[in-house]
């Protein structure tokens, strides 16, 4: 995002408010909530997209030296992340390739090498086998390459790390990123690292907690005791930018721009502005720091959520630990508040009370959000 389109998208919903209008889409839209509550269909979400399309697996700052590795859930695989010798991001099935264990339990680390906990096979952190214990009598003739480890499309990029959570997919990592490329460099989340991290399993479709970030419309009721008097009510903008979304949200200090200083504006001066990388990370820029969401569907009715809070690198001190925690609890206080409304739909949805749900031209943004997860289960 360049300076002028900052002033642009300021100036665009200082005059809204100024005239006391809305940021509108041309008509109402509804959502089925079989979209909500169907296993089946999870199932085909899972595989055309949890499965097919480029996922967030970490921050490239967990990855630090080489050596660090990390072993995750992406996708619903066990994956193990590594940084090689020459400083080289990888992914594999965290799987040993001899009898199928789990090749590594800790959750982090810096090493070389990978034994298994079973027969003690051992590969390296660019995914070759390296040891066979008793090999020759036992495994004759053993091509090491046909056992290497199962390796994932992985790329690192924008101070991310992102894969493709099956081996034998076509991987367009360019294709997909580069609409939001631009935008996530202006972030300058490579610059930054995680400060505090939280996870939570909520009784809720992921879909739904998308949808909870991208309208202001509920923010004076249900965010009332946090962040509501903070916001001007009933007021947002958003952009596609391919599949992703970039939505404004803008201050009550949008109020007191004035048009003579245009060339002072900033736009995280006046409003916080969050990412929708799709399908299922959020990115919120506030004016010192950014909450990061990060969904992981576990089932139509259940999704594991991390809340993270990401800080300037250099400032993610034992002096200013007690600033970014403050920040983080809000966070997360803030988010509670959708969470709990997040589950109360999903039941609500199980009732059978409504066949669809509504989306008003203030809500533009969540009928945008399901035509982009349609346009990949058709």
């Amino acid at each position: 995002m360049d300076d002028e389109l900052e002033k642009a998208l300021l100036q665009e919903l200082a005059g809204l408010k100024e005239s006391g209008l809305f940021f509108l889409d041309d008509a109402v839209q509804s959502s089925p909530v079989t979209r909500y509550l169907s296993e089946e269909r999870f199932d085909c979400e899972r595989d055309r997209i949890f499965r097919s399309l480029p996922l967030i697996a970490a921050h490239a700052g967990e990855l630090p030296e080489n050596g660090s590795f990390l072993t995750r859930r992406v996708g619903a695989l066990p994956v193990l992340l590594t940084r090689d010798r020459d400083g080289t991001v990888n992914a594999f099935m965290n799987v040993c390739r001899h009898r199928g264990a789990r090749l590594v339990d800790e959750e982090k680390g810096c090493k070389h090498s990978f034994s298994c906990p079973y027969h003690a096979w051992t590969w390296n952190s660019s995914g070759k086998l390296r040891g066979v214990p008793h090999e020759k009598p036992g495994f004759p003739d053993l091509d090491r390459d046909v056992f290497a480890l199962r390796r994932l499309p992985a790329v690192e990029r924008l101070g991310l790390v992102w894969i493709i959570a099956d081996p034998d997919a076509a991987s367009d990592f360019d294709g997909f990123l580069d609409p939001i490329a631009g935008d996530l460099i202006w972030a300058g989340l490579d610059t930054l690292g995680i400060a505090a991290r939280d996870t939570f399993t909520l009784s809720a479709n992921w879909k739904l907690l998308v949808e909870g970030g991208l309208e202001a419309y509920h923010f004076k009721v249900a965010h009332k005791e946090t962040i509501a008097p903070h916001f001007v009510d009933n007021l947002s903008s958003y952009q596609m930018l391919g599949s992703h979304i970039r939505s404004i949200l803008p201050r009550t200090s949008i109020t007191s721009l004035r048009t003579d200083d245009i060339p002072g504006w900033h736009i995280r001066d006046h409003a916080n502005v969050l990412y929708s990388v799709f399908p299922a990370n959020q990115f919120l820029l506030m004016k010192d720091h950014v909450a990061w969401v990060k969904l992981h569907p576990l089932s139509a009715g259940r999704t594991e959520i991390e809340i993270a809070t990401l800080a300037p690198a250099p400032d993610i001190t034992d002096s200013k630990a007690a600033h970014w925690h403050r920040n983080h609890e809000i966070t997360k206080r803030t988010l509670a508040e959708d969470f709990a409304v997040n589950e109360a739909v999903q039941s609500g949805l199980e009732s059978g009370a409504n066949a669809v749900l509504t989306f008003g031209r203030y809500e533009g943004a969540l009928h945008r959000f399901n035509e982009e997860v349609e346009k990949f289960l058709v």
